[in-house]
């Protein structure tokens, strides 16, 4: 065992639960935040009030726990970038049986470029060591646990638990320009035989139930921002039509976000259900529907609400402004056709129908 360990500590006795609607709690908290707050104090205030201890997806509150990321979601997307992360790594913890220091801020960097691979060696006193350059690392400069995937000398991938404040681990300044999602500081990170705890098996991030479950997640959180955005064009259209004759042209523009909206909302709730029916089973085929279904529809809804209410939101309104800034980085966590590719093999492989009513 490394001598890591030591820097994770068993978990203390169980935090008292997050209320039953967290979304409710976290709404409050959100209202009541300078927004001047950097999204890392945000969310050692979050933490620190025991809302990012969400119910475990699969385990009959998938819905709930997706309801709380979009509620975060829809007041700022930078801050859901590191609550995102961290109730992942909550989650994988749990899943995987490894310890969680209490009072930690978690980020999760899996992300696997052909370039920024970071390599795992086991000297002979059997603590795990990590060495590499790893990209993509989002919240680096505010939390202070990571889960970083690595490999090892033969090819086998892993995931290891690193405390950040140690000798060999450099937070960069590195590798991210974007004015959108820029609050969310994903930066390179510097390994240098940094010391770590493996967890779980080889493989065992990706071959866990919990992988699609956390995809599906992400879902979720694209649809907060969305449906933040149409609530913005649902006031403006009613408040236009109280002041003047209704505006047929941004009438039609509301009810095309309605039917998108409403769409993916649907799919999310089907897709949450299933999950919490088989929380075991293969959940690729519903996680890539429901992403992509929500990616589709965010889309949509950011077309057609800046086309109806112009330029003065974009560059009037602070929040609505770094919502339609943002929200187009995020999407780009989906792969797009890759995706739709992906999803299609999947179902290529099965007899029977998956769309019946």
């Amino acid at each position: 065992m490394s001598a890591l360990l030591s820097s994770l500590p068993l978990p203390s006795p169980p935090a008292p639960p997050a209320p039953r609607d967290a979304s409710r709690a976290l709404r409050q908290l959100l209202r009541e935040r300078d927004d001047a707050g950097a999204p890392g104090q945000v969310l050692r205030r979050i933490v620190a009030e025991g809302l990012d201890r969400l119910p475990l997806p699969g385990r009959g509150a998938t819905l709930q726990r997706w309801r709380a990321l979009a509620e975060v979601a829809g007041h700022d997307l930078s801050l859901l970038k590191l609550y995102e992360g961290h109730t992942d790594a909550l989650a994988i913890l749990a899943e995987l049986g490894a310890p969680a220091p209490p009072d930690a801020l978690w980020g999760v960097w899996c992300a696997e470029p052909p370039d920024g691979r970071v390599s795992l060696s086991r000297p002979a006193t059997g603590a795990a060591r990590l060495s590499g350059r790893k990209q993509w690392c989002s919240g680096a400069a505010s939390v202070s646990h990571a889960l970083v995937s690595c490999w090892d000398a033969d090819g086998r991938p892993w995931l290891a638990a690193v405390a950040l404040d140690q000798p060999g681990v450099t937070v960069t300044a590195d590798g991210w320009q974007a004015v959108g999602m820029a609050g969310s500081a994903s930066v390179d990170v510097s390994f240098d035989d940094a010391e770590a705890t493996l967890v779980g098996a080889s493989g065992a991030y990706v071959d866990r139930p919990g992988f699609w479950h956390g995809g599906a997640g992400i879902a979720a959180c694209w649809y907060g921002a969305a449906r933040a955005i149409g609530v913005y064009l649902q006031a403006a259209v009613r408040a236009g039509a109280a002041r003047q004759a209704p505006d047929p042209h941004r009438q039609a523009q509301l009810g095309t976000v309605d039917v998108a909206l409403a769409g993916a909302a649907a799919v999310l709730r089907e897709a949450a259900a299933a999950i919490d029916a088989d929380p075991t089973g293969d959940a690729g085929a519903l996680a890539l529907r429901a992403r992509l279904a929500v990616e589709a529809a965010a889309t949509l809804v950011l077309q057609h609400a800046t086309r109806a209410l112009g330029a003065t939101p974009l560059c009037r309104d602070a929040h609505f402004a770094r919502l339609a800034a943002d929200l187009p980085v995020f999407l780009r966590q989906s792969h797009a056709e890759r995706d739709l590719a992906a999803l299609g093999r999947m179902l290529s492989t099965r007899e029977e129908s998956p769309w019946a009513l």
